[in-house]
């Protein structure tokens, strides 16, 4: 795993009912004991800025990447690429988890296409960690006269975390038109605070 995570690390920023899991019996046999599934069944994700997929209510299974897009468009991905589960949610792309390779991709059904998200879940975990955590915490001034240095702040935050994240693994953030860098754009717009933390009371009132 490219990062050390642990459960009692992230409870202790974001409390255990803030974790989201799977269950082992959510993964294709062949899947469940992989470290990939491993990580989601013991560590989790915090919830928030990732969505982790809720199992089937009555098969207690994920869903396959088959079941939500036509794999076989996809000519950029393994020919087993319509076996993998699919464990989350990220803006339009449903994302899944590569077994053999550990690696976790995004399918956009709308746009046609697969991208490689993260080179394995610790990756994942770490960034949705990191992304929510500051926007939880960040604080505006809430002086009209320093919104933009507020928003300066805020986009330097986003791009530590960027640069931090690729210096170890490139992909999230390899270009532009990632799916995690439209996020971390919205991020730095102000687009993403919400509920009660500091930043949506100082945006939002």
């Amino acid at each position: 795993m490219l990062f050390d995570v642990t459960r009692g690390g992230l409870a202790e920023i974001f409390g255990e009912d803030r974790l989201a899991t799977l269950p082992a019996a959510a993964f294709p046999p062949f899947a469940t004991d992989t470290e990939g599934a491993r990580l989601l069944q013991t560590v989790g994700v915090p919830t928030g800025t990732f969505h982790l997929r809720k199992p089937d209510e009555e098969a207690g299974r994920l869903p396959l990447v088959r079941d939500v897009v036509h794999a076989e468009d996809h000519e950029d991905v393994s020919p087993d690429a319509g076996g993998w589960p699919v464990i989350g949610w990220l803006l339009n792309a449903h994302v899944a988890l590569d077994p053999a390779s550990g690696t976790v991709y995004a399918f956009d059904a709308d746009e046609g296409t697969a991208e490689q998200l993260h080179t394995d879940v610790s990756s994942l975990v770490r960034l949705a960690a990191r992304l929510q955590r500051l926007l939880e915490e960040f604080t505006f001034s809430g002086d009209d006269g320093d919104e933009e240095a507020d928003f300066e702040r805020l986009e330097r935050e986003v791009e530590a975390i960027r640069d931090a994240t690729h210096a170890v693994d490139p992909l999230p953030f390899r270009d532009d038109e990632t799916t995690w860098s439209v996020v971390g754009e919205e991020i730095a717009a102000g687009q993403r605070f919400t509920g009660d933390s500091p930043g949506a009371r100082s945006l939002y009132g």
